[in-house]
């Protein structure tokens, strides 16, 4: 409960959208594969790792990571483990507003041109009709709320990090905001802003979002995966894909599987590289994974 608690605290709402026409109703995105293509936390590690954050080879490990809960469809609790307890460690001791400034110039060359034009459409329809729009994602909430902010949404819902005076501590606030904790966001959001969430709208690519999806009273399939357009259809929720045939087939690698997203969940790679060095067929198999995730995320 206090992942969900902590994030509906620290969201803030845009002044200008403060007090919507319908003020009852709003819509939830998630991020990944949803509203942007690709995993977000994979496309700012790429820019940490430019901006001598961390190495390529701690980027490679987590992109092979990243590649395997995908194609395995399970995700390894050890190593979950390990990266919940290293969450964010990469930005321990940095200054929160230097790491917001950092992720401003990253959304600009990394992101910006990987929005899905469709989702960000059905984004504006809610916006339209005077009802709120957030994001919510397991992503740190300084790069949900950045995004939400650029694509002039009501604001967003994302894993909270710890700081004191100003600069992380290299921890979080309760659980990743993934699977359950985004209900709990939502529902305590709700309350907080008075919505009623069988009015409301929630869009997503996952099963790892079917809380969410099954709070509000329209949810909606947005570049689902096989399982959730499965239970989409036999529900009878919307689908709505934006992919073409081969994209449909590849898209999101490497993409958020789970808690692999963890706010900051580069923390993966940093984790990894505490262990021993990788074995030359380890460190070929995390390179040529990097390789494939800068092919697939590229438009």
């Amino acid at each position: 409960m206090l992942a969900g608690a902590a994030s509906a605290a620290v969201a803030e709402v845009e002044a200008s959208l403060a007090m919507p026409p319908d003020p009852e109703a709003a819509a939830f995105f998630d991020v990944d594969n949803t509203m942007m293509q690709g995993a977000s936390i994979y496309h700012f590690a790429r820019g940490l790792a430019a901006r001598d954050f961390f190495t390529w080879r701690d980027l490679a490990q987590f992109a092979w990571k990243q590649v395997s809960f995908r194609v395995k469809g399970v995700e390894d609790p050890a190593h979950m483990q390990e990266a919940k307890e290293a969450a964010l460690a990469f930005v321990a001791g940095h200054e929160v507003d230097e790491v917001v400034k950092l992720g401003e110039e990253i959304y600009d060359d990394l992101m910006a041109g990987r929005i899905w034009s469709g989702t960000r459409a059905l984004a504006q329809q809610h916006l339209d009709a005077g009802q709120r729009v957030w994001l919510v994602t397991a992503a740190p909430t300084e790069l949900a709320s950045l995004i939400a902010h650029r694509l002039g949404l009501t604001g967003a819902l994302g894993t909270v990090s710890e700081s004191k005076d100003g600069v992380y501590t290299g921890h979080l606030v309760g659980e990743p905001l993934h699977g359950p904790a985004k209900a709990e966001a939502i529902r305590a959001l709700a309350e907080r802003e008075g919505l009623d969430l069988s009015r409301c709208s929630a869009y997503s690519d996952s099963t790892n979002d079917l809380p969410m999806l099954s709070l509000v009273g329209h949810p909606v399939a947005v570049n689902p995966d096989p399982d959730l357009k499965r239970i989409a259809r036999e529900n009878g929720w919307d689908i709505r894909d934006f992919r073409t045939g081969r994209k449909a087939a590849r898209v999101g690698l490497p993409a958020a599987a789970g808690m692999g997203a963890v706010a900051g969940g580069i923390a993966v790679g940093i984790a990894l590289r505490r262990r021993s060095l990788a074995t030359p067929s380890a460190a070929e198999r995390a390179m040529a994974a990097v390789h494939a995730a800068r092919g697939l995320t590229r438009r």
